[in-house]
């Protein structure tokens, strides 16, 4: 019987993840690609644009900390005149799922 609980804590715990990592990709593709990319390049017309930074290139993931990762897509990002170059995400993710995004934005690294 702990065994047949074992297990099947394991698999909602599989499910979860996997719904997670779901979660993650459509939010990137909704909230991140139009400028980032589809691989995190920066290669899209509004990304070249705001001279976003290529996060497939491992020196620009080097330099990248994970809490000034986080507190960009919390708190945005602003020029030096204070104009938004992108927009805060605080209020629309959670943390988790924050970090997830951080996550996902570090698996671009090759």
């Amino acid at each position: 019987m702990k065994r047949i609980l074992l297990l099947g804590a394991c698999l909602l715990l599989v499910g979860a993840t996997v719904v997670r990592a779901d979660d993650t990709k459509d939010a990137w593709e909704k909230d991140c690609r139009k400028c980032h990319g589809a691989e995190g390049k920066g290669d899209t017309k509004m990304g070249k644009k705001l001279e976003v930074k290529d996060y497939s290139d491992a020196a620009v993931q080097a330099a990248m900390k994970d809490p000034e990762m986080i507190k960009a897509i919390k708190e945005g990002i602003k020029d030096k005149e204070g104009k938004d170059r992108m927009k805060a995400y605080g209020e629309t993710y959670k943390d988790d799922q924050i970090k997830a995004l951080v996550a996902y934005v570090r698996a671009f690294k090759k």
